[in-house]
């Protein structure tokens, strides 16, 4: 039995720098409590401007996680937390009742003309948590375990898995850790979570003898170990966790269990009643794609 179930090829899009999506897929909403995955970049930012920042926007019932390869960017939101993030760092936002948040590239790396590579995902919450008060965490790279032995380099981001523990919070249970292979290495990514998927970021891989494109989602069949074998130096992500507690509505920026929940907020938003971030002027205006009851 192959351990791949589903081999997921990113949607290409542009939301003012270049992204690769690879969750929700038509084949499956989510991995564990991941609804939501893109692979940003690597992008460059013209100097002496503020083309490309994320301006304002809000979210409900989700937790965000950025996490870089390259480059930095400016996290602002609207409980007043003003965070850097750079590569290696988990900056990890939860929603719950609703957050807005702004995303920009700090001057000093638009004007050394930096690339800004990185994930970014959003995680459901779980229904007894949709609605918590929001908050906003970051942890340093140096706060998360790693682990560098015969050619295989783990990086723990969030979880319990290969002898290790991550301090990041989670509200369900979650996997995600950043991997790199050494040429020529074989390694075994065992049934550390009920859910599982691998990302390949760069390189190639072989994987149970299927070979896998950079890009490309392989998400795991349940229960199966999986065989990885590097062809040449590889980046990988690792993820998934719990399933989730039944299924979720993906509209605009807004994530939850009740379609209600999501018409509520989209109504919020256009009438200004979600808390600004401070320091902020601009914000994105709903969608006209986003208007539906």
């Amino acid at each position: 039995m192959s351990a791949i179930r589903y081999l997921i090829d990113p949607a290409l899009a542009d939301v003012g720098f270049p992204v690769q999506r690879l969750l929700p897929a038509a084949v499956t909403p989510a991995v564990g409590p991941f609804v939501f995955l893109d692979h940003m970049g690597p992008a460059h930012f013209a100097a002496a401007t503020t083309a490309s920042d994320v301006r304002p926007h809000p979210h409900i019932g989700l937790a965000t996680v950025t996490y870089l390869f390259s480059g930095a960017m400016m996290h602002r939101d609207s409980l007043g937390s003003v965070q850097r993030i750079e590569p290696g760092a988990v900056n990890l936002m939860a929603a719950g009742r609703g957050i807005v948040h702004s995303e920009r590239v700090p001057e000093d790396i638009r004007a050394a003309g930096l690339a800004v590579e990185g994930m970014q995902m959003w995680l459901a919450l779980p229904k007894s948590l949709e609605d918590m008060a929001p908050e906003f965490l970051h942890y340093p790279e140096q706060e998360l375990p790693q682990r560098d032995a015969g050619g295989v380099w783990l990086h723990l981001l969030m979880g319990e898995a290969f002898g290790m523990s991550s301090p990041v919070r989670c509200y369900s249970g979650t996997l995600f850790a950043a991997a790199s292979l050494a040429a020529g290495v074989m390694w075994s990514f065992g049934v550390v979570a009920a859910e599982r998927a691998v990302y390949l970021v760069s390189g190639a891989l072989t994987l149970d003898g299927r070979r896998i494109e950079a890009g490309q989602l392989a998400v795991l069949e349940p229960g199966v170990e999986a065989m990885l074998r590097a062809d040449e130096e590889t980046r990988l992500m690792l993820l998934g966790g719990d399933a989730l507690d039944g299924p979720r509505y993906l509209h605009w920026n807004f994530v939850s269990s009740r379609r209600g929940a999501i018409v509520a907020a989209r109504d919020d938003w256009e009438q200004g009643r979600f808390p600004p971030v401070p320091g902020e002027t601009e914000f994105i205006p709903l969608p006209p794609s986003s208007r539906w009851r």
